[in-house]
C-alpha cells in the first residue's frame, strides 16, 4: 500500500504540466522559408495570434504558471509572443533557440529540392549536405520593406537537436514532478523535437507533429509516464 507521502508524490507529479507554446506568425513562417537563428519579428497577425494565445492560456490554466517557472527563447519572436501573451516576468533559456538549419536558412524545401536536383527533407537530411551551395549570410527584405539580417551558420543535426531538448527537459521535469505548471515559449521545430524526447520517442517522429503558430501542447506525467495530453490548443 503507498504511503501518504508516496500518494502526494504521485499526484503531485500528474497535477504538474509542461506547456509548449510556439511565436505567432512571421513573414517566413507564413512563407514557408526555414527560420532557424535569424531574428525575424512577428506580422501583425502573429501579434494577434500571440494575444489571442494568451486567452486561450488563461482559460485553460485559470490559476496561471508557476513563480520562476516560465522560459523563452533568446529570439525576438518568442520574445515578443510571450509578452502579448501575458508574460512579462520570464527567463530567457539559450537553449530554447529554434534549430540551427545552417544553409537552409531563409529558404523554402522546394527551393532546396530544386537546387540539388533530388528530395531534401529537413527531418532525414543533415543540414550540412548544403554547405557549399555558395550561399552564406545576407540581408532580404521582408514583404513590409524591412530588411531582416539572415545568419547562416553551420547547422545542427537533428540529432543533436534532440540532445539539446533532453538538456531542456533535465531541467524542468523536476519541476513538473513537484506539480508545477512550466511554460516554454519557443519555436515549432525544438518544441516538437523536444515533445519527442519527452515520450522517449525518436526524435524524427517530430515531423508527423506539426504545431501551428501560437498554438501550444501540453506534456506531463500519467502513472509513471511522460505523456502527450494536448497538442495544438
Amino acid at each position: 500500500m503507498a504511503t501518504v507521502d508516496q500518494a502526494a508524490g504521485k499526484e503531485a507529479s500528474e497535477t504538474g504540466c509542461l506547456v509548449l507554446l510556439r511565436h505567432g506568425q512571421t513573414a517566413w513562417s507564413l512563407s514557408g522559408q526555414y527560420t532557424g537563428r535569424t531574428d525575424i519579428p512577428l506580422t501583425e497577425e502573429g501579434e494577434r495570434q500571440a494575444a489571442a494565445a494568451g486567452v486561450r492560456l488563461s482559460s485553460d490554466f485559470p490559476e496561471g504558471f508557476d513563480a520562476g517557472c516560465v522560459f523563452v527563447s533568446p529570439l525576438m519572436r518568442a520574445r515578443q509572443t510571450a509578452r502579448l501573451s501575458g508574460f512579462d516576468r520570464f527567463e530567457i533559456m539559450p537553449e530554447l533557440v529554434e534549430r540551427d538549419y545552417g544553409h537552409a536558412e531563409g529558404r523554402r524545401r522546394r527551393d532546396i529540392q530544386r537546387h540539388l536536383g533530388r528530395d531534401w527533407d529537413v527531418w532525414t537530411d543533415d543540414p550540412s549536405v548544403l554547405t557549399h551551395d555558395g550561399s552564406g549570410d545576407r540581408q532580404e527584405v521582408l514583404p513590409d520593406g524591412s530588411l531582416v539580417q539572415v545568419r547562416v551558420t553551420g547547422g545542427e543535426s537533428l540529432a543533436a537537436a534532440a540532445a539539446r531538448t533532453r538538456g531542456i527537459i533535465e531541467r524542468v521535469a523536476p519541476l513538473v514532478d513537484e506539480g508545477r505548471r512550466v511554460l516554454l515559449v519557443s519555436h515549432a521545430h525544438i518544441l516538437r523535437v523536444l515533445a519527442t524526447q519527452w515520450m522517449g520517442l525518436n526524435p524524427s517522429a517530430a515531423k508527423l507533429m506539426r504545431l501551428y503558430t501560437a498554438h501550444y501542447g501540453v506534456l506531463g506525467n500519467y502513472q509513471g509516464d511522460r505523456v502527450l495530453k494536448t497538442w495544438n490548443c
